[in-house]
């Protein structure tokens, strides 16, 4: 990456095999992608990477050999359970977070594993989280696929040159929300 200019870094998680066509639209508007986790399987690593090029991906507590499928073995038992990327102004940070308190990753105990970072990613939970209260900042995007999305896909977006670092977040409309009869009279 260029270390003077601005980058744009999506960063995505969660997904399960399934990858929002709207986190796709944003994906290929940045310089390169962080999955933190629950991947789901290969295809969704082939979408990124036809879509930035440069993807960083990290293991959550679903993939597992056992639950991708069995011809993508290789490809889920190659992943790291951290990574770390240089950017301009900074190292950003990726795991999963579910070593650090499996139902709620402690944003303390991530800032003491990683105290070198400028940000830390992780998923697990599919909330999206800014935490900028202390350093390193601590973040999650969200589920960026149909699972547990909160009311829809989200991501967020790192803006990194060496002097400011800035979040864009995005989130869109769940296209497999119930509809409720009321709704549906409505539009009749």
């Amino acid at each position: 990456m260029n270390a003077t200019k601005t980058v744009r870094i999506a960063i995505v998680s969660d997904t399960h095999t399934h990858l929002s066509p709207e986190i796709i639209s944003i994906v290929e508007g940045c310089d390169g992608v962080v999955h933190a986790g629950d991947i789901g399987s290969h295809a969704v690593l082939q979408q990124l990477h036809a879509s930035t090029g440069e993807v960083i991906a990290v293991r959550g507590n679903n993939d597992e050999e056992h639950l991708w499928a069995d011809h993508e073995s290789d490809v889920v038992n190659a992943l790291s359970r951290v990574e770390t990327l240089s950017l301009p102004g900074g190292t950003l940070v990726v795991e999963h977070g579910h070593l650090h308190g499996f139902h709620k990753p402690d944003h303390a105990r991530l800032r003491l594993a990683h105290p070198g970072a400028r940000v830390i990613v992780y998923g697990h939970t599919h909330q999206r989280v800014i935490d900028q209260s202390d350093e390193p900042w601590v973040v999650n995007p969200g589920a960026a696929g149909k699972t547990r999305n909160h009311g829809g896909p989200s991501c967020l977006v790192l803006n990194a040159n060496p002097d400011s670092w800035e979040f864009e977040s995005f989130q869109f409309p769940d296209r497999n929300a119930a509809v409720s009869p009321a709704d549906r009279a409505a539009k009749a």
